[in-house]
């Protein structure tokens, strides 16, 4: 017996594991020191967030444990069902779900609001694998990339009739599944990216100037090319394609972005200072990051923090305390953490047997990347303000038992890659 439970535990990736810890204890401090309350010192205490986050954590590790006994293959084959269920809850927010700062994405369970959005990832991110590890021994098709795109837009359409942009957002980073699996290849995502540097461009520079700029560009490349036909079309092809979408940014611009979406966007792009109105989250959160400069001011020091300078300060702001209390130390130190724990995924992912195994991998990385990125980016002013988690960090039980079972369900994965999943 003893012999069959160090077999078991030898196979867990104890590194990954620590690291998670490690983040659940960062995020749990920094939330008591975003929300402390003197008279509640106590972490236990479930009048405050601090004693709800501790009980979250503990019953994440349950959570955890409870799935490195699981039997691997049932995560594989329960895919559908899981998709299926969070698929559900998706419809259920729209009708009985708890409108918060705009968003009905929440469902009101008396002791506790679940979020669907946030375990939609989780279930997608199972059913993307299984499907795409079902056609791993056939070549890529545009087919093939069609019906996994369906697996990760329907989820998305979901989201957005809430409407919760940010999450919504999230589910594009499995891009970079495709990305591993060949169904995507490096002409598509530079073409990704200049959209969205015509995106930005568009909304700072007239339509019709940018286009004749962009003509200009692609005549010089075409006069280079003037001899080899299928560059030419290839390039008129392509200049067609940006002009067409030039001209539709200032149609969804002002038609399908919402008026506090436009706002953000107008802040980060520098065509509008509000320091005192829409641009108050922003600058406060600036405020509180510079204000920690090298060191930081240390623990439950943080003035803008004390406050309460910073709206949602232990959600999706949790960084600035982080910055303001620990500085630029704490801070780079937090960042090498996720970095660590984001190669050791992708170590983990590579040394998969099993397609599904190492494609579900890729998903855990790219959703992980997506959020810590758009998270912090937000919090120095380089994305604009759309209201995700930091992984790990930011309050709430819906999203540190998601994220915690993504982890855990790669890791269980990994501990079983000798066997088939």
């Amino acid at each position: 017996m003893n012999n069959q439970k160090t077999s078991f535990f030898g196979k867990i990736d104890w590194l990954t594991i620590t690291l998670w810890l490690a983040l659940c204890l960062i995020g749990l401090f920094n939330i008591r020191a975003a929300v402390f309350n003197p008279e509640l010192p106590n972490f236990f205490t479930l009048g405050t967030n601090y004693g709800k986050q501790s009980l979250y954590l503990v019953s994440a590790i349950i959570l955890g444990v409870s799935i490195l006994i699981i039997d691997a293959k049932f995560f594989s084959s329960a895919s559908p069902i899981f998709y299926g269920i969070t698929a559900v809850l998706l419809v259920i927010v729209l009708v009985v779900g708890r409108n918060v700062g705009g968003n009905q994405a929440w469902i009101d369970l008396g002791f506790f609001r679940l979020q669907p959005s946030e375990f939609a990832k989780l279930s997608t991110c199972l059913l993307l694998a299984n499907f795409l590890s079902s056609q791993s021994n056939k070549a890529p098709t545009m087919q093939t990339l069609a019906m996994g795109a369906g697996i990760v837009l329907f989820p998305v359409f979901l989201v957005m009739l809430q409407p919760d942009t940010g999450s919504a957002l999230a589910f594009f980073s499995l891009i970079f599944v495709f990305y591993r699996e060949g169904y995507v290849n490096n002409e598509l995502l530079i073409f990704g990216g200049l959209c969205i540097l015509l995106f930005v461009l568009a909304l700072l520079v007239n339509p019709w100037i940018l286009i004749l700029i962009l003509a200009l560009l692609i005549g010089l490349v075409m006069w280079n090319y003037r001899k080899r036909r299928k560059y030419i079309i290839n390039l008129s092809i392509l200049f067609a394609a940006c002009a067409v979408f030039i001209l539709c940014v200032d149609l969804v611009y002002e038609h399908v972005l919402q008026p506090h979406q436009r706002d953000r966007i107008d802040i980060i792009l520098g065509k509008m200072e509000d320091p005192k109105g829409k641009g108050y989250n922003l600058n406060q959160s600036k405020i509180a990051i510079g204000s920690g400069q090298f060191l930081g001011k240390g623990y439950l020091q943080g003035t803008q923090t004390k406050y309460n300078f910073v709206p949602e300060q232990s959600t999706d702001f949790i960084f600035c305390t982080v910055g303001e209390e620990w500085g630029f130390v704490g801070s780079v130190t937090l960042l090498l953490i996720y970095l660590t724990l984001l190669l050791r995924i992708i170590h983990i992912a590579e040394r998969q047997r099993s397609a599904f195994a190492r494609i579900y991998a890729y998903g855990v990385a790219s959703i992980l990347f997506f959020h810590l990125f758009i998270n912090i980016g937000m919090t120095i002013g380089i994305v604009p303000v759309i209201g995700i988690p930091l992984p790990f960090i930011s309050y709430g039980g819906s999203s540190l038992w998601s994220f915690t079972i993504l982890l855990f369900i790669m890791l269980k994965f990994d501990s079983n890659r000798k066997g088939v999943v």
